[in-house]
């Protein structure tokens, strides 16, 4: 098979599809790999390192698409990328389709067979492809929302772990999956006050037990949420329903009693945000304020450690990518349900209901699309 990897064209995006190592690990397996020149020069892969793993170099993202059979990128192609998709062309990427669209008719109208990164799932009910990222975006989360509180960003002022005599920061995570785990250990480590809101008890039992006194563990009703957010210093979205548009936990009112300064940071804003005060931002202007409270939406907050994150995404994607170039997309989504559940839009029909309920579009079962 032959597989593109074109340059990442999102506001700041320096990740890429395929490291050279993965396209070595592809090419051993008798695929050919077509790269855009410069694709990994923003995490220090120049071309000639992926011309010694044995890639093709394209000129532009024009040619990777003409000639790929499956294009491998990260973040969701952008409109310009779409209308050079094409029927029967495999996609494989992020998506997050629910709060998008534009995005979403123009893949219907390409005709491609388009899998998500974030609807892949494992044997355990996880989301394999969508959780190294969410480590990342969980870690990141407390960092950004320390910088934000600083006055110069337009925060209260406030140093996250306080000092000796003074009040730590007060920090609430809603949502206790990875992205909220790994912003409860960070905001732990830099030594806040740090609660954690879910309305699973099985997981506030498994962080209870994970990390002891040091974490406070919230069932999560309307009421607790709006007690715990609006005396918080910092607030962390970490709500994740799989492909759904994210619930609006945190609503306006809410946002208008926290005090002036105070932080919401966004990890839902691939999937529309979980504050209603949100809208996604970019790297490059990834703040702005509402009633005195600094938002950061970011929506692809892992792109500002691309070569860590790159590395990690690879480390989970390569085994599915591999899978579809050497069975063919046809047998890997049969004999796999797991990758199965990744297929969002096949051929101009959408194939993940929970991305139809949300745009209110036509479902058709994966099963259906694929006459298994």
């Amino acid at each position: 098979m032959l597989i593109g990897v074109p340059k990442e064209i999102k506001t700041h995006e320096y990740r890429v599809g395929l490291v050279p190592a993965s396209v070595r690990e592809l090419v051993h397996h008798g695929h050919k790999v077509l790269v855009e020149t410069q694709a990994g020069t923003g995490i220090g892969f120049e071309d000639d390192a992926y011309r010694a793993a044995g890639a093709e170099i394209a000129k532009d993202a024009a040619a990777v698409f003409a000639e790929s059979e499956m294009v491998i990128k990260v973040k969701e192609p952008q409109p310009g990328e779409c209308k050079m998709l094409r029927p029967g062309q495999i996609l494989f990427t992020y998506l997050h389709l629910a709060p998008d669209p534009e995005q979403t008719k123009g893949l219907i109208d390409s005709g491609c067979i388009a899998i998500a990164y974030e609807t892949v799932t494992n044997a355990r009910g996880g989301l394999p492809l969508l959780g190294p990222m969410s480590e990342v975006a969980g870690r990141m989360s407390v960092q950004v929302g320390a910088h934000c509180l600083e006055k110069e960003s337009g925060g209260a002022g406030i140093l996250l772990g306080g000092v000796a005599g003074v009040a730590a920061a007060r920090v609430v995570i809603i949502g206790g999956g990875v992205s909220g785990t790994n912003a409860a250990r960070m905001a732990m480590g830099m030594e806040a006050h740090v609660t954690v809101i879910d309305r699973s008890l099985d997981r506030l039992g498994e962080l209870d037990s994970q990390f002891g006194p040091k974490l406070n563990t919230i069932y999560s009703t309307v009421d607790a949420i709006e007690k715990h957010v609006v005396n918080a210093d910092l607030v962390i979205g970490a709500v994740l329903v799989p492909g759904a548009a994210a619930p609006k936990l945190v609503t306006r009112e809410m946002v208008k009693q926290m005090r002036p300064g105070s932080v919401l940071v966004d990890i839902a804003i691939d999937q529309g945000g979980c504050f209603e005060t949100s809208k996604a931002t970019t790297h490059a202007d990834p703040t702005f304020i509402v009633d005195g409270v600094v938002h950061y939406c970011v929506a692809n907050m892992p792109g500002a450690v691309a070569r860590t994150s790159t590395f990690a995404l690879n480390n989970a994607t390569l085994p599915f990518a591999l899978a579809l170039a050497d069975k063919g997309y046809r047998r890997a989504l049969t004999e796999d349900k797991h990758l199965r559940n990744g297929l969002n839009v096949h051929e101009g029909r959408i194939t993940y209901k929970a991305v139809a309920d949300a745009l209110k579009l036509d479902f058709t079962p994966v099963e259906e699309a694929l006459s298994l």
